[in-house]
């Protein structure tokens, strides 16, 4: 019998870490959905949702090119977000003195009021959820999603893989 608290090999571990993938996709993508639905509020779409929750968790202004960067999406997707973010009066741009060409992205006030608005709606969702789980399991998942990401970051075009 084999114990489940012994780390699985490789040939076992790839198709087991492959049925996380198929639920994470649709679990991120059903989540999104749930809470813009929600939060109507808002009306907060998904791409402007993930560039003020970004400034909120840096806690400072960042650039298109930094924003894109940390949430690996297209610079021209960022910038498209952005601007609906400005628009709407939840992000302002300020000069940078590092490259006057890209602007700082800064949240503003309502921006902040938004975002956290989003984030209760989402924590009221999640925290309905059934099955006793614990905080040692949520820190399991945590765990392996991180590194299921960190393995593909290394596998990446251009990345040392060593």
């Amino acid at each position: 019998m084999v114990d489940k608290s012994d780390p699985l090999p490789p040939d076992e571990l790839g198709p087991r870490l492959a049925e996380v993938y198929a639920v994470v996709g649709p679990l991120y993508r059903r989540a999104a959905r749930v809470v813009e639905q929600q939060t109507p509020s808002t009306g907060l779409s998904v791409g402007v949702r993930a560039v003020l929750e970004r400034l909120e968790l840096a806690g400072v202004p960042e650039t298109v090119p930094q924003i894109a960067r940390n949430l690996e999406l297209s610079r021209q997707f960022v910038q498209r977000m952005v601007n609906e973010s400005l628009e709407r009066g939840f992000v302002e741009l300020d000069t940078n003195p590092a490259h006057r060409r890209s602007s700082l992205v800064r949240l503003t006030e309502p921006g902040l009021a938004a975002i956290r608005a989003v984030q209760a709606g989402e924590h009221e969702a999640m925290g309905a959820v059934a099955g006793g789980i614990t905080g040692a399991e949520v820190d399991t998942t945590l765990r392996v999603l991180q590194q299921m990401l960190t393995a593909l970051e290394r596998r990446e075009p251009g990345q040392d893989s060593s």
